[in-house]
Formats: C-alpha cells, structure tokens, sequence
C-alpha cells in the first residue's frame, strides 16, 4: 500500500507530501496560551488575515478549549462562537481551507452544511461523541482523528500507559478500521501531545514518531506553545516559541504532514527550511 498524502478538502485535493502549516484561530475566553484568545470582530479579522497573509494552508477554529480545567461550554454556545468566527473567515477569505476544532457531531455538521467547513479537528476521536464516525461518513470530509486518553477535564490527572507507542497505535489502527467500513477515505492521524500523557510520554511519542508511518495516512502534529515546552524550561506559554519552532523541526524529520500552531511565520519558514533540506 502506498502512502495516502493527499485530502479532498472541498473539492481541493490538498497535497500533504510537501509539509504544511494549520493556524490556530481560537474563538475562546479561556485558551491556554492568552495570545490566541480572539473574542471581537475586530480581533477575529485581524487573526483570519494573520494567518492567511504568513502562510497557513489551512485555517483551525475552535470554540471550545481543551486545556485541563477549562470551562465546557454547551454545545449551543460552541455553535454560537463558531458561527460568528467562521462568518468572519468566508467574508475576508472566502477561499480559505477551514477545519474546525470539535468532538461534537452536532457542531461538525452545522459548521459543513452551513458553511461549507472542508475538514473535521475531532481531539477524541469519536470517543466523546458516538455519532461523530457516522457523521463524519455522511459529511464526506476529512477528518482529523486525536489520541487522547481520558477527557479534557481529567485527561492529566494519572496518564498511564503499559506500553505508549503500542497502545497508541492500537487505539489508532481501531478505529480508522471503523471508518474505513463506513466509507471515510480522508483521514489524518494526531498523536495528541500533551492530551492525557506525561511530559516524559510527550517526549518518547516524539522520539518515536516516525513508527507511526505504519498507518501510511497524514500526520499532524500539534506542540505549539504546550507544556512540554515550558514545564521542562521553566518558562511560560508566552516564553514557548523557540522551543516550538525547535520541536516543529523535529517532527518534521519525523514525518509530520501537517504543523498545527499559533505562531503561522515561524513555521512555515521551519518547512521552507526542512523542504530545502530535501532536495539539496
């Protein structure tokens, strides 16, 4: 078999075999890293353009934070937020390659069939929200799928793994066996740094990050400005962008596909670099 590199994202085939970047565009009161929280008009406009103008090929909105002990707002409120952002994102990009951040089918589908939105973000993998597969299958769009153990709310609280690399690809290979018998073709895997795993997992998952090319389907990678950043550097989220950028190589070298982070400029010149890297 050979290694599936591309997404049909609404009628784009978006090729994956050359790195890109995904902004962060969060319509939230209570992200963890501040400088991502966009709560006006004003400030949603600004940020859309941000992230087009530095060079993101895919635009990421979220309304709904998953940091440990973030508030979990109503699926109507999430409905709400994201309504107002993507309005804003067709209006000033109507072009735009949008994927949204939920683990909600209710919300994945309003954001599709009423704005057209070309991928689903799910941080559960279908594990929150059992109609999420099915949904996903109707909806015919790629899916990002995360591993997570546990929920947002406890997902920190005692993280344990007998072996992590194995039991990753097990929770993994699962379920895209589940989509694929619904019919989902366009999947992308996230090893989900940071979600209900120890600074040590995150750095061993890293390390290890190439043997998840056993799927042959795009990888994701998300580390912007996490923890296992500024934990280990004693710094803060603010603080986190050369060790982002330090982490972002790596896991280019690893295999990633598919760079989520907040800061757009400062990765995709870490692709130009890697790309470079490629063919000289």
């Amino acid at each position: 078999m050979n290694k599936i590199l591309s997404v049909n994202a609404s009628g784009t085939l978006l090729d994956l075999s050359t790195p890109c970047v995904m902004g962060i565009l969060n319509v939230t009161p209570d992200s963890f890293f501040s400088g991502s929280r966009m709560q006006t008009e004003n400030q949603v406009t600004a940020r859309v353009h941000q992230i087009v103008a530095e060079g993101a090929t895919i635009i990421d909105i979220g309304a709904y934070s998953s940091r440990p002990g973030a508030d979990s707002p109503s699926a109507e409120e999430e409905m709400r937020r994201l309504r107002g952002g993507l309005s804003i994102i067709y209006k000033e990009c109507p072009d735009a390659i949008v994927s949204v951040d939920t683990f909600r089918a209710d919300v994945a589908a309003m954001c599709v069939e009423e704005y057209g939105v070309s991928m689903i973000n799910d941080i559960s993998a279908g594990d929150m929200d059992n109609r999420m597969f099915d949904t996903v299958a109707r909806l015919q769009v790629p899916y990002i799928m995360m591993h997570m153990q546990g929920t947002p709310q406890d997902m920190q609280d005692h993280p344990h793994y007998e072996a992590l690399l194995t039991d990753i690809c097990l929770y993994l290979s699962e379920r895209v066996a589940r989509l694929r018998e619904l019919g989902v073709n366009d999947i992308v895997l996230d090893p989900g740094f940071g979600f209900g795993k120890t600074l040590a997992h995150n750095y061993e998952l890293l390390a290890h990050l190439d043997e998840l090319s056993c799927f042959e389907l795009p990888l994701l990678v998300g580390v912007s400005r996490k923890s296992m950043i500024y934990r280990l550097l004693d710094i803060t989220p603010e603080e986190a962008l050369n060790g982002t950028t330090a982490l972002n190589t790596v896991a280019l070298l690893k295999g990633a596909n598919i760079l989520r982070v907040h800061d757009v400029k400062a990765a995709v010149e870490v692709v130009a670099l890697f790309n470079q890297l490629q063919v000289s």
